[in-house]
């Protein structure tokens, strides 16, 4: 694999200054930002439960729920895979993130092989298992494996701050802004950083939380 990996705040800032002089329409929203947040997180199992976990919940939901499963021992692979469905809601997931979950633990992902494998093999590898779409798995590539060149234009927020800071007629659909993020190679993992943070800013200058 020939891929950058985002390890520390200077990868970020070094793909924030090329964006910025791609397009000065970057570098205006990156004034108004500043500095991009890291955004790492370990991978592993760990990080895909919780993606399932906070599916269609709200954060502190997600919270409750994961405290919970920690207290039954129900956050460790091999633990998740033995357990039956009883356990799994007992401990707060539904009827259908237990079958998720289930499923993502008897499925026993090379996670070492995944940091090696190509972005697009890592996308298809996880949007395999029941309850992984393809946001999960693009989320997972760039904030669990750090890769700089993924992006997922299916999130709404990153449409909608597309079309404020590029003063799109409309929101544009995920395979419009993926064509479009196309300009953004080899940084696109920081063209989503910056498109999340602009998006904050410019929520918050109609007045309205994020």
């Amino acid at each position: 694999m020939d891929e950058r990996i985002i390890m520390t705040d200077a990868c970020v800032a070094e793909g924030a200054a090329w964006l910025s002089a791609q397009d000065p329409r970057f570098a205006a929203a990156l004034a108004l930002t500043g500095p991009l947040p890291l955004r790492r997180q370990p991978d592993g199992f760990a990080a895909l439960l919780d993606a399932i976990i906070g599916q269609q919940v709200s954060v502190a939901s997600a919270r409750a729920i994961r405290a919970r499963m920690a207290a039954a021992g129900l956050v460790e692979e091999a633990a998740v895979a033995a357990a039956d469905d009883h356990a799994l809601r007992a401990a707060g997931l539904s009827r259908q993130k237990a079958r998720y979950a289930l499923a993502l633990a008897q499925a026993r992902l090379d996670y070492e092989g995944l940091r090696a494998a190509p972005s697009d093999q890592v996308v298809a590898t996880l949007v395999a298992l029941p309850g992984i779409g393809r946001w999960t798995a693009e989320i997972y590539a760039m904030f669990a494996l750090g890769r700089a060149d993924v992006f997922a234009p299916g999130d709404l927020a990153l449409q909608e701050a597309a079309r404020a800071l590029f003063t799109l007629e409309a929101r544009p659909t995920e395979k419009a802004l993926r064509a479009l993020s196309e300009d953004w190679r080899p940084w696109r993992a920081v063209a989503a950083r910056l498109l999340w943070a602009y998006y904050r800013v410019d929520r918050g200058r109609e007045g309205i939380m994020a």
